[in-house]
């Protein structure tokens, strides 16, 4: 597990962001073709039969699932670079720190300016805190298990 500094976080902010703003977008996208088709459906049902421009219904098909791959990919990226999605309704972002001796997550939320809570592994947003000197004071950073400690 990839831990981060208070600092570090901050500096990915611009590109976690942009990537959960793809992923968002690409989601949302996703839905609404998922809901035509949905409606579509339901007239189908409810006309008991009807012609039906297939060409299009499979063009739509096709741009949900790229717009579903595309969410995909850009959570996984998010991942790759340690940082935990959390909710992509809400676009609520962990990040890993180490707090004295503990593991407690960095809380960034889309649409706030910066990175300003944490919370414990265990509480989650509910337990969130605001950030104060304990983080600020941190320098160094590293990965769980590979032996590279924060100073």
């Amino acid at each position: 597990m990839k831990i981060f500094t208070l600092e570090e976080a901050q500096s990915m902010l611009p590109l976690v962001e942009s990537l959960l703003k793809r992923a968002i977008d690409s989601k949302q996208a996703a839905e609404e073709i998922d809901e035509e088709l949905s409606a579509l459906a339901r007239r189908i049902h409810l006309s008991g039969g009807m012609t039906v421009n297939v060409a299009k219904v499979a063009g739509q098909r096709s741009a949900m699932e790229k717009h579903i791959q595309r969410a995909r990919e850009s959570v996984a990226e998010i991942d790759e670079i340690g940082v935990q999605v959390k909710d992509l309704d809400s676009g609520l972002l962990d990040f890993p720190c180490r707090m004295d001796d503990e593991i407690v997550l960095l809380c960034w939320k889309s649409g706030e300016t910066a990175i300003e809570h944490w919370h414990t592994m265990e509480s989650g947003f509910k337990g969130r805190q605001p950030i104060d000197d304990r983080f600020r004071r941190r320098t160094g950073s590293g990965n769980i298990g590979s032996g590279n400690r924060p100073n």
